[in-house]
């Protein structure tokens, strides 16, 4: 059988809880105690069991990540960087799936959490008030993904920078008539959609362009949506020169849907996204990047700060990471 702290405390002539405190730095225990603790500690080769520090101090060593998804790009790709931190830190990760993105109709988190979590991390659902409120109620450190909320820690990209930047890119060279594959028809539970929305809708203002609502088509951030949303853009008759999908996946669609059609994305029409999908660069695809592995990242270190200091919130700041655009052969200057 294993050395047990009852075995150290023996030795070193103090209670159990004596040695408990003194091998994981806590106070009331003096320095001449806490060292023959340590030493005795160590030359029985005695190790304290996380389990036990976990449950001495009130911790679970868990962390609770909220998302909509859990199969596409954005989110796996998100949810790896938040366990690169969680993982070095020697944190566990709970993953909780949202059955419906509509804050309405899903089931409350917070009688999920209690006692289960130290901390809470949700991407791209800003939650509602009444289900921030139960979390921070219960005492319990949240940062959000790829949303904003007043007095919540949060992790960004500018959504509507980033559209701002594909859609001059497609300006620049010259394209009049753009067309735009956005996320959802219908009142999206992300601020990506509305946000990308309005910087699209800037550009064109600013350059005096026109806003087809022909030209405008529905993607769902999915492929096969963007497959569909550029199918309708091309039945139109006047149809578009360039096109800016809100997402990589979209982009990826709309090029299956060109092939489909004989065109090809650059040659035939030009064809910008945002991401930096994985697959964007493969597929010649300019897209606008987002740092995503780096905003799981610095959330889950956010959300690790609030945890060690024991703070709640708008104790820590938000932060928003920069985009890049990668121009490749799926944009061309306009023709004609």
């Amino acid at each position: 059988m294993g050395i047990t702290i009852r075995d150290v405390a023996q030795a070193a002539g103090v209670s159990t809880a004596t040695v408990s405190r003194a091998l994981r730095g806590l106070p009331n225990v003096d320095e001449q105690t806490r060292l023959r603790v340590q030493r005795i500690a160590g030359d029985l080769d005695y190790v304290i069991s996380p389990s036990a520090s976990r449950l001495a101090s009130g911790r679970t060593g868990s962390v609770a990540v909220i998302t909509p998804y859990i199969a596409r790009w954005f989110f796996s790709t998100v949810i790896s960087g938040i366990e690169s931190v969680l993982q070095s830190a020697g944190m566990d990760l709970l993953l909780m799936s949202v059955s419906n993105p509509d804050a309405q109709l899903r089931q409350p988190p917070a009688p999920r959490l209690r006692r289960r979590v130290d901390g809470v991390l949700v991407i791209a659902v800003p939650p509602s008030e009444p289900e921030l409120r139960e979390v921070i109620d219960l005492g319990m450190p949240t940062s959000l993904i790829g949303v904003s909320l007043e007095g919540v820690p949060s992790v960004t990209i500018d959504d509507v920078l980033a559209a701002r930047i594909a859609t001059q890119h497609l300006v620049d060279l010259g394209h009049r008539r753009i067309g735009i594959i956005g996320g959802s028809a219908t009142n999206s539970p992300s601020t990506a959609d509305q946000d990308r929305q309005r910087g699209f809708r800037e550009v064109m203002s600013e350059a005096g362009l026109e806003v087809d609502p022909h030209l405008e088509s529905t993607g769902h951030f999915t492929v096969a949506g963007g497959e569909q949303a550029m199918t309708s853009l091309l039945t139109q008759r006047n149809r578009p020169t360039a096109v800016f999908a809100m997402s990589d996946e979209m982009a990826f669609g709309a090029m299956r849907s060109l092939r489909s059609h004989g065109l090809v994305a650059g040659a035939d029409l030009s064809l910008i996204g945002v991401d930096g999908h994985d697959m964007s660069e493969l597929l010649d695809l300019t897209t606008v990047a987002q740092p995503v592995v780096e905003l799981g990242r610095m959330a889950a270190e956010t959300l690790l700060e609030q945890i060690t200091a024991g703070t709640v919130a708008a104790a820590v700041p938000s932060c928003q990471l920069p985009t890049r655009l990668f121009v490749r052969g799926s944009t061309a200057a306009a023709t004609g």
